[in-house]
């Protein structure tokens, strides 16, 4: 397998663009070489400018939960297209899908559209802070919310893969009402609540993904909800990744809890920038123009995202997938532990819903500091063994590999395969 045109691309890239990409992920620099440049993509395959082929395990990080280029979708974007591309102004399609969106959450009444998730996630809190008067918020080390200033701090993701602590350009000032708990440790926010009187909430993903997948133990979500509300503070859950991965809607509603504001991202804009924040009508209406808390966005609400949205959500609700989805990431675990005790390779696999990944550690990851623990190193042989086998995955051993419901039964039997010459390669390396 040849990358001869990525690599031209590559050095081509360099002179106008930031380290030739145009977010750091993609620059492969965690499992070293060079980054692919895709050309195109169809049901479950991506295709690069070398002309490999992959089955696509990365989709977009999330939103191709059908595949690419589904053919109701295609035609819905087409259709769309016809009429104009942005208007500045309201369509009817925007209350279409509002509807939808909101059927799917409890305790959403009324959403407001943005264009992307960091968007929905930084208009979110801002509305926490309208809505209680109180300034201070509570986030998770690991978790990731998008690059604001204000929770650019203990986050995962990109910057556990480039090993960097925060963002340089960050002032002090922008993160002092910035608080940082530990994932799964219910009494790491209390002690937070004993220092502050001024809290307004706390953000979490139901399902981390961005220092790979790890999930809730136990009751810490149901408990962590019903200690917020004794305190009056409000639980603002990012399902910008999980949101429709796990089950037609929030992951939240199967881990038992109600968030108070729900930011949304990824599916439900089929593949373009969309990005959502949703609560009941006594919250949201606090965001202008109903109420003082002012936010604004010329492309909010874009009609060919708008439609893409729609028919994505209309296609995956008819489908249904999700117990295949649980299926096929069984599947994949077991194929991953198997191939791991098979060639002494220490590792865990965390799986909820469509979304998967291997951690090269021995140990249970519930949190960031026990997903730090994994061989980076490890990961970054296994990774390129898997481009070499034609499976396409995040560049990251932090990051969340994706499921979508155009895989076949071939697919399948070639990603159990690929995991396993990756794994042996892996059982190959130097002490």
């Amino acid at each position: 397998m040849e990358f001869k045109k990525s690599h031209k691309l590559y050095n081509k890239g360099l002179v106008n663009l930031v380290g030739a990409v145009n977010s750091p992920v993609r620059a492969f620099a965690s499992v070293g070489g060079n980054p692919l440049f895709i050309e195109k993509a169809k049901g479950s395959k991506i295709k690069d400018v070398d002309g490999n082929s992959f089955i696509d395990l990365v989709l977009s990080y999330g939103p191709m939960i059908l595949g690419h280029r589904h053919p109701k979708v295609q035609k819905a974007i087409t259709k769309a297209l016809k009429n104009g591309y942005s208007f500045g102004a309201s369509t009817a399609n925007e209350i279409k899908l509002a509807k939808i969106v909101c059927d799917a959450f409890p305790g959403m009444d009324k959403v407001r559209f943005v264009n992307s998730g960091t968007e929905a996630v930084l208009s979110g809190i801002r509305l926490a802070r309208a809505y209680t008067g109180k300034d201070k918020i509570i986030k998770f080390a690991g978790c990731y919310h998008g690059h604001q200033d204000s929770l650019l701090v203990a986050a995962g993701s990109g910057l556990a893969t480039l090993s960097l602590p925060g963002s340089k350009g960050v002032p002090e000032g922008a993160v002092k009402n910035t608080l940082i708990a530990n994932y799964n440790d219910l009494d790491s926010v209390k002690a937070h609540f004993e220092k502050h009187d001024d809290i307004a909430g706390v953000i979490l993903e139901p399902v981390a993904g961005n220092m790979g997948v790890v999930i809730p133990q136990d009751d810490f979500l149901k408990e962590l909800k019903a200690f917020l509300e004794s305190k009056g503070a409000l639980l603002i859950v990012d399902e910008v990744m999980t949101g429709f991965r796990s089950k037609f809607g929030g992951a939240q509603e199967l881990l038992g809890v109600e968030a108070d504001i729900t930011c949304l991202g990824k599916v439900i804009g089929g593949g373009f920038p969309v990005g959502a924040y949703g609560a009941r009508n006594e919250i949201m209406e606090n965001v202008a123009p109903l109420g003082g808390m002012y936010q604004a966005g010329t492309l909010s609400g874009n009609p060919i995202a708008m439609a893409a949205g729609i028919s994505t959500l209309t296609e995956l609700k008819k489908q249904n997938p999700y117990e295949f989805f649980d299926k096929v990431a069984a599947i994949i675990e077991r194929s991953l532990l198997t191939s791991a005790q098979k060639y002494g390779v220490e590792l865990t696999v965390n799986r909820f819903g469509s979304m998967i990944n291997p951690f090269f550690t021995s140990k249970h990851v519930t949190n960031f500091e026990e997903a730090q623990s994994s061989d980076t190193k490890k990961f970054a042989v296994f990774f390129w063994e898997m481009i070499k086998n034609g499976v396409f995955l995040p560049p990251s051993q932090f990051e969340a590999w994706f499921l979508s419901s155009a895989l076949s039964s071939k697919d399948i039997e070639k990603i159990k395969k690929a995991i396993d010459n990756s794994m042996e390669a892996v059982s190959k390396m130097e002490a």
